[in-house]
């Protein structure tokens, strides 16, 4: 497997940023190091081109002929080797060098059919589609691995999603040409297809972990078996119920407090919070959507049971820097090679095969898919996420965007980042 193919731009014109992606493309394709004749393109494109997609994608694929399978979709933003495109016109594209026979490319109208069996899969969808998060949970199942990633489109001209297959018509798909809206759609791939993939949480627990021992819906009741809203204020430190002349100036303060807490979902009996103090990756993040004076309850934009754990928690740009980190540092030990063979015990000191290192994978390419409530700003700066991936990981290729949610494993996140690279073979 050889490195892939990656190219970024920005333009008023889509057709000129298309071009200079085009350009970046065919150098790289010209490297030795790099492959020549890849097979899956990943087109990422922010909403500004969402009235043009079928346009950019006819012109892309009819450009490399080569290319014969299309997925991708459309964000607030797209992200690179070490650039983010937020709030302009801009595309990411990274083409995957792949045996044909390794992946599928899916969408609604033309689903995964039998005869090829996936072990993970990367998964696009629109965040507008009914009972969104049962069909992420249904397409997990049906990978070997029950591993996902992805994320929602995030768009305000409207939601697309790119999948095309073979000569641009899929079984199934009739006459559409790879542009589509609604539901899920992405690639799934084979067992041969070696991937690692890391959850990084943007956000910081500010309580302890409690237990959530009544509800109704959405509305928490109690956590601990006491009145929910008393322990948010209690754990925030704030109060509501304030007298006197400077009532209004605490009692803004008090709410801008609460408005700026999320809260931390985990499984019941689940260790939602490591020993550093962050949330490991199975934590979901969820809004408070309200509070309910009347019965001491707070509002969530997640569907609650009793025996949850649950922490509130607020976003930290620290604590998201910190994690990044984390996870790129765990890829790398993954890839870098074993110094120490298991049978170096048994084989004595002689030889210096024995002891030689193992051969290292690296990383042939990146696919990153980030909140919208992240990016730049939230890292202290323009590209600043995106830097810190190039200086953990060096310079790889990489493409993704910036979604209305995060998709991995089976659960849709949030203020997320998930990170995901194809390794060459050691």
């Amino acid at each position: 497997m050889s490195l892939f193919p990656s190219g970024h731009a920005t333009h008023p014109q889509w057709r000129m940023a298309a071009s200079l992606v085009l350009a970046q493309l065919r150098a790289q394709m010209a490297l030795p190091e790099y492959a020549h004749s890849p097979s899956l393109g990943l087109l990422y494109i922010t909403d500004h081109y969402a009235p043009e997609a079928q346009d950019l994608l006819d012109f892309l694929s009819a450009e490399l002929p080569e290319v014969t399978d299309w997925a991708g979709t459309v964000g607030v933003g797209v992200s690179a080797n070490n650039a983010e495109y937020f709030d302009e016109p801009a595309l990411s594209v990274l083409l995957c060098d792949l045996p044909a026979h390794h992946y599928r490319v899916f969408s609604g109208v033309a689903p995964l059919g039998l005869g090829f069996e996936p072990h993970t899969a990367l998964v696009h969808a629109d965040a507008s589609t009914p009972d969104v998060a049962e069909l992420i949970a249904e397409m997990a199942e049906r990978t070997a691995t029950g591993y996902l990633f992805g994320g929602l489109a995030a768009s305000r001209q409207g939601t697309v999603q790119f999948a095309m297959g073979g000569d641009g018509n899929m079984r199934g798909q009739g006459a559409a040409r790879g542009v589509f809206s609604g539901g899920l759609s992405g690639v799934a791939f084979a067992e041969d297809v070696a991937l690692i993939s890391r959850v990084t949480q943007g956000c910081l627990p500010v309580s302890k972990v409690h237990e959530v021992t009544a509800v109704d819906g959405h509305v928490l009741l109690e956590l601990d078996g006491e009145p929910a809203l008393g322990v948010l204020l209690r754990d925030l430190q704030v109060s509501l119920d304030l007298q006197g002349p400077q009532r209004s100036p605490a009692l803004q303060k008090a709410l801008e407090v609460v408005r700026s807490t999320l809260v931390g979902l985990s499984s019941p009996g689940q260790d939602s919070v490591d020993r550093s103090g962050h949330f490991g990756a199975d934590v979901l993040v969820r809004h408070i959507i309200g509070l309910d004076p009347a019965r001491q309850g707070i509002a969530v934009a997640h569907p609650l049971e009793v025996g949850l754990r649950l922490a509130f928690c607020q976003r930290h740009v620290q604590a998201a820097r910190a994690d990044l980190m984390r996870i790129c540092a765990e890829i790398r030990e993954e890839l870098e090679p074993e110094m120490w063979p298991a049978d170096l015990a048994t084989s004595g000191a002689g030889g210096s095969a024995a002891v030689a290192p193992q051969p290292a994978r690296r990383i042939a390419g990146a696919v990153y898919v980030s909140c919208s409530g992240r990016g730049g700003p939230h890292f202290g700066g323009p590209s600043a996420e995106l830097q810190i991936l190039r200086h953990a990981l060096g310079d790889v290729p990489l493409a993704g965007f910036f979604a209305g949610g995060e998709i991995a494993r089976q659960h849709l996140y949030g203020y997320t980042g998930v990170l995901t690279v194809f390794t060459t073979p050691a």
